[in-house]
């Protein structure tokens, strides 16, 4: 176990990141009510950020991908809200 000093914020830059993200991306846009609505908060913006969320190092592809290709000409998309339409999830329509 490697400990990171304290008041280094680039000891540990993989939290940094996550922290600095999601405070732009979700806490600093929603006004937090109580410790129950920041947990419930972070818990959506967590699902949107590991499973829907396009990252660069994948190549714009979220880290679980649909498997199938879909025809963007013949498909009906369908938008999905995320923390009230903060961030909003697209998908094809069944």
């Amino acid at each position: 176990m490697i400990r990171t000093p304290p008041e280094a914020p680039r000891a540990n830059s993989f939290a940094e990141r996550w922290v600095g993200t999601v405070r732009r991306k979700c806490t600093d846009r929603t006004l937090i009510v109580g410790e129950r609505h920041l947990a419930a908060v972070l818990a959506e913006y967590t699902t949107h950020y590991d499973g829907h969320r396009p990252h660069r190092s994948l190549g714009q592809q979220p880290p679980k991908p649909t498997p199938h290709v879909v025809d963007l000409n013949a498909a009906r998309i369908q938008r999905r809200p995320i923390l009230g339409g903060l961030i909003n999830e697209y998908s094809q329509a069944a």
